[in-house]
């Protein structure tokens, strides 16, 4: 088996499901948010009655 690159490592590392067509599901420990798209992602989720799942790992910067 061939040494595996830092890319495959972190695949590897938050792959949580791949599909029997090689669709892959990955678990995102990190929501980086800014005021440009995030006004409307939180609207789409308050819409669909959902909530943020980890707060807590939710990370905003200003960007100007």
């Amino acid at each position: 088996m061939s040494p595996k690159t830092l890319y495959d490592k972190i695949w590897d590392a938050h792959l949580a499901h791949e599909a029997d067509d090689g669709t892959c599901l990955l678990y995102i420990d990190r929501h980086l948010v800014h005021e440009v798209t995030s006004p409307q992602a939180f609207e789409g989720l308050r819409q669909a009655g959902r909530t943020v799942r980890r707060p807590e790992l939710t990370l905003a910067v200003a960007d100007h």
